[in-house]
């Protein structure tokens, strides 16, 4: 699948559900109000898109959330998903998740074809990590990775960059990878949903947040990539490879290869743009013919660049919905 801009489309996040365990302050408001059941897409419906998506081109599934391990019976879908992963026709299956029920999930990851996963970790230190989460249990996080990491599964930390408040830890956090053999993504804020932390007060572009750093350690950058927009360094003194994820600093719109399905069903073509089309009318009244007839007009719709710059400083002009929502 190419866009009209020329981009190769083989990228495919579906969020499974806008629930979460944990209420990050970047991510949802606290009082979150979540999706009524009839309104989110049911496992055979999100199955019968990923089929159709897949067999128009798409060769990686990465299910988000909200925080996808929460959502009840979740390992239906995980090994109706990883069956196209075991007969070759998905390159790969993977998830990002926030690390709280890994302990639980992490076998049957392995069993259906996942081979690595990013966990959501913005601190270190408890007391900061339950503060920024609201709530959520550090070494939980922790011990869940572990229990993943021993069944086989890659392990890379993905951190989100908040100015004020985990500006101080990233070379703990480059430590700790580096000691566990885990990858390390840093993240910049978007503007994106209302009712959550200004953008702007707890922006920091990840060249400063990153000065302490290689201030100590060469960053070398490498020719590495991921499914994602991260561009990959190498600290060869830690051994650690560094993705750096700049939506705002550095624009990689150029590259994007990626569409996301909502727990709702929407197909959004940019995670910058508040442009969508409904497929879940589509599978529930039109069957697949009509899924393949919108995804073709998706394509031609997906915009050349996000604006979050503008978005930034232009709260009327930013996006609604969460991230939790979208699925990141």
């Amino acid at each position: 699948m190419f866009d009209s801009f020329g981009r190769k489309i083989e990228y495919l996040r579906i969020s499974v559900t806008d629930r979460c365990n944990f209420r990050c302050q970047y991510c949802m408001p606290e009082n979150s109000k979540f999706m009524a059941k009839s309104k989110v897409l049911d496992y055979t419906e999100i199955s019968l898109l990923a089929d159709r998506f897949i067999h128009h081109g798409i060769k990686k599934i990465r299910l988000t959330g909200g925080e996808p391990l929460v959502r009840r019976d979740i390992d239906i879908l995980i090994a109706q998903l990883g069956k196209h992963v075991k007969s070759g026709r998905l390159d790969e299956l993977t998830l990002t998740t926030n690390g709280s029920t890994l302990h639980k999930h992490s076998l049957i990851l392995v069993q259906n074809g996942v081979k690595r996963i990013n966990v959501s970790i913005d601190s270190l230190n408890p007391n900061k990590f339950k503060q920024i989460t609201r709530g959520g249990d550090l070494n939980i996080v922790l011990e869940g990775i572990k229990t993943a990491k021993k069944l086989g599964l890659e392990i890379k930390i993905n951190m989100v960059a908040l100015k004020g408040q985990n500006q101080d830890e990233i070379i703990d956090m480059a430590h700790y990878c580096s000691e566990h053999d885990y990858g390390l993504s840093l993240i910049e804020t978007m503007p994106l949903g209302n009712d959550i932390l200004r953008r702007e007060d707890n922006y920091i572009a990840l060249d400063t947040f990153t000065a302490p750093l290689t201030n100590i350690y060469d960053m070398e950058a490498i020719n590495y990539k991921s499914s994602g927009p991260a561009q990959y360094h190498y600290i060869k003194d830690l051994n650690l490879r560094l993705g750096l994820i700049t939506p705002l600093s550095k624009n990689f719109c150029n590259d994007c290869n990626r569409l996301r399905i909502t727990t709702d069903g929407k197909l959004y073509m940019c995670l910058g743009s508040d442009l969508y089309i409904d497929f879940k009318e589509a599978i529930r009244q039109g069957g697949t013919k009509k899924v393949d007839s919108l995804l073709q007009k998706a394509l031609k719709l997906k915009p050349e660049k996000h604006y979050f710059e503008e978005q930034m400083t232009d709260n009327s002009q930013s996006v609604s919905r969460h991230m939790n929502v979208t699925g990141g």
